[in-house]
């Protein structure tokens, strides 16, 4: 349950916000749209056999003189109650969105769609100070009467109402809704960026402050109505949505700006788990997971991890927390590739894991384990070296971790063919510079030549030699 993975997702961008400002009411355009829409949703959820649905409305609906009207018929038409959401509890959920997806986050949530932006402080999972403002793309695109200089004031007036922003200096702004996203994915072309994913992605404030600058000046001489990455109703909005993030960078000082694509919705879902479901680790949720659709054995994993922490400690690899815990995430998706082609297995299981639809890891984290499992499969000849544009990602030092755990995962699984009840019969003898591998006497069979040799080459890595002993 803890890992959240969409089975079908779809989004109809409706503009439902674009004229509540200045008229008052959700245009009609806008309402027959997302009525159609709503009516496609309901047919797919029939289609799927769907069991529960929950259906939320934001800040349109609840500012618009006729959003309650609009509600009535939205409902008739998907078949089910919808959920109008006040302001701060929009604020809760994009922040549950978010710790739903991220690893102990720290800092200031700000989920910026069509009508407002909510802001909400975070740390782990203790939520406080949440607020909602009149800020939106579609929002400030009518205050403003598409002004970006008086949307600027408007910014500046707005934002003065949120003092906690402050208690961001230091910390990650973590950025939801789909307009930053669109930024992030025009800083991800231009900066030649190697990991297309937009979750997790993140760039230093000061990088992100002038970036901001310039998707403005862009958009203000037009050359982003033509950017085919940028979905065309967000293409206007993307001023706005710079605008914004320039003044949050000014007064909260954050370190960085982080995307997330886990927002409302995934803190819905996350809200409804048990709070002893909530606790668990995503990552180690949706690798084991993954695990369990994927490898031949699914418990081997657990010997594994099992089998590397006795290593690591005969070796003295000294581990931090983060550490340890990829390294257990890599022991369970060291089986997902077997089922491709020998002579690409390390290509397309670091291809797999490096875009797989993780949340809470890093994007250095995801360099981490493609490369672990890359080694894994490939080997460690020079010529099996992983793509520069994974490495790019992580410092050497974490590259060559990466290159040790994978050493590590290759004795294990000549030994034990990726089969449970195996790696408990060996165990590991320290002796000043001498590493030995035991078999005891019911798998002493399986103590042959090339494991001998794979152990050897682990052991040169750590700077020791390397003896297998059978009994």
């Amino acid at each position: 349950m803890r890992d959240l993975a969409p089975l079908f997702n779809e989004k109809t961008l409706c503009a439902l916000g674009r004229e509540v400002q200045s008229t008052g009411l959700l245009a009609p355009d806008a309402i027959a749209k997302a009525l159609a829409a709503l009516k496609r949703y309901r047919a797919l959820c029939r289609t799927m056999k769907v069991g529960r649905v929950l259906a939320i409305a934001t800040a349109a609906c609840r500012d618009a003189a006729n959003g309650a009207e609009f509600i009535a018929q939205a409902e008739r038409a998907c078949g089910t109650r919808i959920d109008v959401l006040p302001g701060a509890r929009e604020a809760r959920l994009s922040a549950l969105g978010v710790a739903s997806g991220f690893h102990h986050p720290d800092g200031i949530v700000g989920d910026l769609g069509g009508g407002s932006l909510e802001l909400i402080d975070i740390h782990d999972h203790d939520l406080r100070f949440g607020q909602t403002l009149p800020l939106g793309g579609l929002t400030l695109l009518d205050r403003s009467k598409k002004s970006p200089k008086r949307a600027a004031r408007i910014v500046r007036d707005e934002l003065a109402k949120a003092p906690h922003l402050q208690g961001g200096a230091g910390r990650n702004f973590y950025a939801v809704g789909g307009t930053w996203r669109a930024f992030a994915r025009l800083h991800i072309l231009q900066s030649g960026y190697p990991l297309h994913v937009m979750h997790g992605y993140s760039i230093p404030a000061k990088e992100a402050l002038a970036f901001a600058r310039k998707v403005r000046r862009l958009s203000a001489a037009n050359v982003l109505a033509d950017v085919e990455e940028v979905a065309g109703p967000r293409r206007p909005l993307l001023t706005y949505a710079a605008l914004v993030l320039e003044h949050i960078i000014r007064i909260a000082k954050p370190a960085a700006i982080v995307f997330s694509t886990y927002g409302v919705r995934e803190g819905l879902l996350f809200e409804l788990m048990p709070e002893t479901e909530r606790r668990r680790d995503g990552l180690i949720a949706a690798a084991r997971t993954l695990n369990d659709l994927r490898a031949r054995s699914p418990r081997h994993a657990d010997d594994l991890i099992d089998w590397t922490d006795r290593l690591a400690k005969a070796i003295g690899l000294k581990e931090t927390v983060d550490e340890r815990r990829l390294r257990h995430t890599a022991c369970l998706l060291s089986d997902v590739g077997w089922r491709a082609h020998p002579d690409y297995r390390g290509q397309q299981t670091m291809a797999v894991v490096s875009n797989a639809n993780f949340g809470t890891v890093s994007h250095q984290g995801r360099a981490f384990l493609a490369l672990a499992v890359f080694y894994r499969y490939a080997g460690l000849k020079a010529e099996n070296e992983a793509p520069d544009l994974v490495r790019a990602l992580v410092p050497p030092r974490v590259a060559e971790r990466a290159r040790l755990i994978g050493a590590m995962m290759r004795v294990a699984m000549l030994i034990s063919a990726a089969q449970p009840g195996v790696l408990a019969a060996t165990r590991f003898r320290s002796e000043g510079r001498k590493l030995k591998l035991v078999f005891e006497p019911r798998v002493a069979a399986l103590a042959a030549d090339r494991v001998a040799s794979r152990f050897k080459q682990f052991a040169r890595l750590v700077g020791r030699s390397g003896t297998v002993v059978a009994r």
